[in-house]
Parts: structure tokens; sequence; C-alpha cells
């Protein structure tokens, strides 16, 4: 393996983060800190609890996950669209480098930083909220597995989109509204029985449920589920990355 060429990568992409400090790391974080002074102090004063946990905290892993989703996925297809709007796509491509070192140094950056970005959030969680996390390592690995996966999607859709227009598409019309509709904000068991089972047609809801656990040891479904379909998931996109590479999909045009 180019190792050399994976830490280049990297190393640029990481570097952009701290050129937009403001637009990647200030922004979410103060963006999800109003959603625990709007939800928290609105919402929580009329729920006190959810299974034991009070409102306050039992959304802290929701609105991490929210966050982690919509943030690897902008990071990652920004990352690989725009060598493709300026050309310069076209010299790595004549590199002596294979496209498991391009997905790795690309993917590694987006995901790097959404799993910053997600302990800095939870970290001022704790200046809102008590919090408590009953399985420190499950909740880093449905943490580092999480951004992973949506920075693999957040890569596709860098490839598939041929406008910054349709970068947006994916992240607010889809990923959004099931964020939302995934349980980032109540248990799932409070919908009447149709919607239960709609919901759990909803991704979403098994990434919010595991990670969840992690920190109360409370779920909408089984744990181990939750795992099976991120680790599906995330199979999924390794599988579709590979096609767009062997075939050259709007790559080679």
């Amino acid at each position: 393996m180019n190792l050399r060429a994976v830490n280049a990568i990297y190393t640029f992409e990481m570097a952009r983060t701290g050129r937009t400090l403001m637009q990647s790391i200030v922004s979410p974080v103060l963006s999800t800190s109003l959603y625990f002074v709007v939800f928290g102090a609105a919402i929580g004063s009329r729920i006190t609890e959810i299974e034991g946990v009070s409102y306050g905290s039992f959304i802290v892993p929701g609105l991490i996950m929210m966050m982690l989703l919509t943030q690897s996925v902008a990071n990652a297809s920004f990352g690989i669209y725009f060598p493709r709007f300026t050309g310069t796509i076209y010299e790595l491509l004549s590199a002596p480098v294979s496209f498991y070192e391009i997905v790795l140094g690309y993917v590694g950056a987006a995901a790097t930083k959404s799993i910053v970005l997600g302990l800095i959030i939870l970290a001022t969680s704790g200046l809102f909220v008590p919090l408590q996390i009953a399985h420190p390592a499950w909740m880093l690995a449905f943490l580092v597995l999480t951004a992973v996966t949506f920075s693999l999607l957040g890569f596709i859709i860098g490839i598939w989109a041929d406008g910054f227009e349709k970068l947006q598409i994916v992240p607010l019309l889809v990923i959004t509204p099931l964020t939302f509709l995934g349980g980032s904000f109540y248990s799932i068991s409070v919908l009447p029985p149709l919607w239960q089972t709609v919901t759990l047609f909803n991704p979403v809801v098994y990434l919010i449920s595991g990670f969840r656990w992690a920190f109360f040891e409370i779920a909408d479904v089984s744990v181990a589920v939750s795992l099976g379909m991120t680790m599906l998931f995330l199979v999924t996109c390794l599988a579709t990355v590979w096609w767009i590479f062997r075939t050259g999909y709007r790559l080679k045009n």
C-alpha cells in the first residue's frame, strides 16, 4: 500500500478543516447546543423522563448521531466532488495510487472530522445535562462505524453529483428527515403500532438505537440487530464504491 499517497490525501483534507474552522467545527457545535436549549427547555419541561432517563440526557445520542450523519456525508461528498469539479481528479487517477488508497485517504479524513466533532459535542452536552455512558467501548464502536459508513455514502454522493446543488439533495431531503423520524428526540415505543412498524424501515432507527443503548442500556431494537444493520450498510457502501472504480462511473468523462 502506498502510505505516502494516503497520508498526502488525508493531510490535505484535514488541513481544509483548519482553514474552515468556523464552518467545520464551530457551526455544528453551536447548532447542536441550540437543540439542547430548545428541546431541553421547551419539551424537557413537559417530558420529565423516558424509560427512567431524563429527557435532556435521552436526546444526547440522537443529537450526536444526527450531526454525525450529516457532517460525514457533507465532508466526504465535498472532499471528492471538488477535485472532480476542478479536474484535478484526473491527475490523481493517473498517479500510481490504487482506488483503495484514494478511498482510504478521503473517507478516513471525513470520518476523522466527524468523530472529533462528535466527541466535542459529547463533551459540550455535559455542560447542559448529566450524562452517563454505560458501555464506552460500544459507544466508540458505533461512533466510528457510523462515521465511516456515512463518509463512504458521502463519497458516493460526491461522485454521483454533477453540480453543487446535488450535493445538498441527499443530506437535506433524505438524511435529515430520516434522522428526525428515526427516534432522535423520542422513543419509537410511544408511536402507534402501525407507525412503529413503518419506522422500522428507517435505517437510521438502528443506528440511533444502538448508540443510545451504549449510553443508557435502553434501545428500541435489539443491539445485535442494530450492529448487523450498520455492518450491512457499510458493506453495501463498500460494494458500491468498488463498482464505481471498477466501471469508472462519473470518473472517466
